[in-house]
């Protein structure tokens, strides 16, 4: 939705002032990877290329789970989350092996405060956008 925005006629803004909680819940996941991503960043082409294949298998199992008869097929966004989700879940457990991650936290409080200040500006953002777009 974000991304063809100009598709829908609806414009960024608005996009995020209509945003469920569960989707900002999902930007602030993505955020996160994202930040661990640029904090951990390894180029070996094996772990991206694993985090493909991965993405793959998984997501064509994911996309015909949520297919059912008689119904159309999920949008675009959907099958993207599909196939995304599980190349973000491969990629960051191999960027973080045996880096003194706890679950999902690193052990450097600086690089916590950097993935929960994305996430804040993120729905700071969104919470100004309710505001000056939805009156």
């Amino acid at each position: 939705m974000l991304l063809n925005h100009r598709k829908s006629g609806m414009s960024p803004f608005s996009y995020l002032a209509r945003l469920s909680p569960g989707k900002i819940v999902l930007w602030c996941f993505l955020l996160w990877y994202l930040a661990t991503v640029i904090h951990h960043f390894d180029p070996m082409p094996a772990i991206w290329l694993n985090a493909l294949g991965i993405s793959a298998i998984i997501g064509i199992a994911l996309y015909l789970s949520v297919l059912e008869p008689g119904k159309p097929p999920p949008d675009r966004w959907t099958v993207m989350r599909l196939f995304l989700m599980p190349f973000c879940v491969s990629s960051f457990s191999q960027l973080i092996k045996g880096k003194g991650f706890v679950l999902v936290f690193p052990p450097d409080l600086h690089e916590i405060a950097i993935s929960l200040a994305a996430c804040a500006l993120f729905v700071g953002v969104v919470l100004s956008a309710r505001r000056f777009t939805l009156r």
